[in-house]
């Protein structure tokens, strides 16, 4: 299998697990842990961040996502992945998300899409997400009232 199509299958998975979490209240964070290098580097708006996927690492992903549902998450699905080869252990994803939510305050329904650019290594093996940059994620929940 191409590098395209197993970083294209391994963000359709990660949606998937996301998407779970999310619906359940109840994310598989071993899964989702295991879908990151032990180091990465996240870029936004409002700085850059590393860190290490340290053995708390479970629970942070447990929070955020926690953090989408009390915010009034009902869904968060991978709409589409776009990749790039960098080199033949590198690859880059933009990945297309669909957010659905239901305002707890008011129940207001609606859908916040967003695309998120990814940096995926194959070197040991399965992909692992070394970084990605996102866009001004705070302020698009602002505007819809949810932050």
């Amino acid at each position: 299998m191409e590098k395209a199509d197993r970083a294209r299958d391994f963000f359709m998975e990660y949606g998937q697990l996301m998407d779970a979490g999310v619906k359940s209240g109840h994310p598989d964070t071993k899964a989702l842990k295991a879908c990151y290098a032990g180091y990465f580097v996240g870029a936004s708006p409002v700085g850059i961040m590393g860190g290490e996927a340290k053995e708390d690492f479970g629970d942070i992903i447990a929070a955020g996502v926690e953090n989408y549902r009390r915010m009034g998450a009902t869904e968060f699905i991978v709409e589409g992945v776009a990749t790039t080869p960098i080199d033949d252990l590198h690859t880059m994803a933009r990945v297309s998300w669909r957010f659905g939510y239901k305002r707890p305050n008011d129940g207001v329904a609606g859908t916040i899409r967003f695309e998120n650019v990814y940096f995926v290594s194959f070197v040991e093996g399965p992909p692992k997400i070394f970084a990605w940059v996102t866009p001004d994620e705070q302020a698009v929940l602002r505007e819809h009232g949810l932050a």
